[in-house]
């Protein structure tokens, strides 16, 4: 993945005209004035966390905690900028306007946010920030990996936010339980992990959550799949087929699975199970069930194996399991193969054949004593369509291919292409060219479609069109 050094707070433009020039005729005093300017730069930035911190230890002393947790967190917010305000006419009188609002948003950030790595989170077109240590902060934007010039104070500074973020969350975050993968409110994923399993430094992760649903006629519009794609995804779900969407992390498997639940019929009661939640239906009868982890006692886990076994009680016309991750496998072959057909899930792998893999060895760990050529003959009988999805070089996602789940042949599981992405290479443009074409395989499942009254051809204000 390429990366790119990106100006944060407290960084510069460039050196002046004048040492541009200079730097043209002694390439030595260009150096020396690189490194006094970057010397000052460094000064004043440190001068600037200073100040800063000064200001949150001030307002901790000053503000009432309860005060803010009566608020809601945009009232919080209006309340700690003003303070923050008189707390820096204070200690600063006297400094520029519009370094001040950048100070005021700082103060407020250590004081209820999530210290510097929150306007990276406020920020729409950030889709991940990643904290490696105290100076080592990265961020995703457009698919591709920036180096950013926002810091750190030092390892006790992030080990505070990563607190505040845990125990928000009713976590906890200690040499006993040195690692956290949770959810935010906002939806957003975000992964702690601390000495001594991360010995450098604390390390954060962030995947933000993406407020608005990418449609499937935007996902065409966007060059992800094709129409053809699109209409012939249509009739699988509609018709019930049983589809596994594979492929690798920040891929875009959910983006894509929650496309595709557009067409699930309004009449059917859908029943989700994730850990966390990240599907978004827009139907209504949708009953959305949460794994949840063991508490601080050890007690208390719910499992999402647990949450499969529960699904097939409360009468689902369709189940969707977020991602498959262990031994909850079992449980979905099993409901795929008793009549809970149309399911949907995703699962981490770079292929279909890998999919498979995954998906055995996830079977496997259900603790029963099934031989591999059982578990591949549940696997073909329950599972109908892999879609793979791949993130580019140029950063963008795409379907890369559809292949059916034919038949079990001796102790394989047979394959074959219905769709395959052709990469022409790179463009002028520096993007993937190319197209997601149909190999001219039929489906063995195809005759669901009349059965079930669909067309795999796509309209862009709908999708499909009914058989007469």
């Amino acid at each position: 993945m390429t990366q790119a050094r990106v100006g944060g707070p407290g960084g510069a433009s460039g050196p002046p005209s004048s040492t541009v020039n200079a730097s043209a005729a002694n390439p030595s005093a260009s150096s020396a004035a690189g490194n006094a300017l970057a010397a000052v730069e460094q000064r004043e930035e440190e001068a600037r966390r200073s100040l800063v911190m000064r200001a949150h230890d001030r307002l901790l002393r000053d503000l009432d905690p309860r005060l803010l947790e009566e608020l809601d967190s945009e009232q919080a917010r209006q309340r700690v900028e003003r303070a923050a305000a008189i707390v820096l006419t204070e200690l600063a009188p006297g400094i520029a306007e519009i370094r001040r609002h950048d100070l005021i948003r700082a103060i407020t950030d250590e004081a209820i946010g999530f210290g510097p790595i929150q306007r990276l989170l406020d920020d729409q077109e950030v889709t991940e920030v990643m904290v490696n240590g105290p100076s080592s902060i990265y961020f995703e934007r457009g698919g591709v990996l920036h180096s950013s010039n926002l810091r750190f104070n030092d390892q006790d500074h992030i080990r505070r936010i990563a607190d505040r973020i845990v125990v928000a969350l009713g976590r906890r975050l200690d040499e006993a339980s040195p690692m956290v993968d949770a959810r935010l409110p906002d939806g957003s994923r975000v992964n702690v992990v601390i000495p001594p399993l991360a010995p450098k430094s604390p390390t954060i992760t962030v995947r933000k959550f993406a407020g608005g649903r990418h449609g499937v006629d935007e996902l065409i519009q966007l060059g992800s799949m094709t129409e053809q794609f699109a209409g012939f995804m249509r009739a699988c779900v509609v018709a019930k087929v049983n589809v596994v969407i594979s492929g690798g992390t920040g891929t875009g498997k959910t983006t894509l699975l929650n496309a595709f639940s557009q067409f699930l019929p309004e009449s059917e009661r859908i029943v989700t199970i994730e850990d966390p939640i990240e599907i978004q239906l827009q139907q209504e009868h949708v009953v959305t069930l949460e794994a949840r982890p063991a508490g601080s006692e050890g007690r208390g886990e719910v499992t999402q194996r647990d949450l499969v076994r529960n699904a097939l009680r409360m009468r689902p016309d369709r189940i969707i399991v977020g991602e498959v991750r262990g031994s909850e496998a079992f449980d979905m072959l099993q409901a795929m193969n008793t009549g809970h057909e149309g399911g949907l899930t995703t699962v981490h792998a770079n292929s279909a054949r890998d999919a498979l893999f995954r998906i055995e060895n996830m079977v496997m760990m259900a603790g029963f004593e099934l031989t591999s050529r059982v578990i591949r003959e549940q696997m073909a009988s329950a599972l109908q369509l892999i879609i793979q999805v791949t993130r580019l070089l140029d950063g963008t996602r795409r379907v890369v291919a559809a292949t059916e789940v034919s038949a079990l042949s001796g102790d394989t599981i047979t394959l074959q292409d219905l769709f395959l992405f052709e990469n022409r290479g790179i463009g002028p443009d520096g993007r993937v060219q190319g197209t997601l074409k149909q190999t001219g395989i039929r489906p063995r499942f195809a005759e669901r479609f009349a059965a079930f009254g669909v067309s795999p051809l796509w309209q862009p204000q709908g999708g499909g069109v009914a058989l007469p």
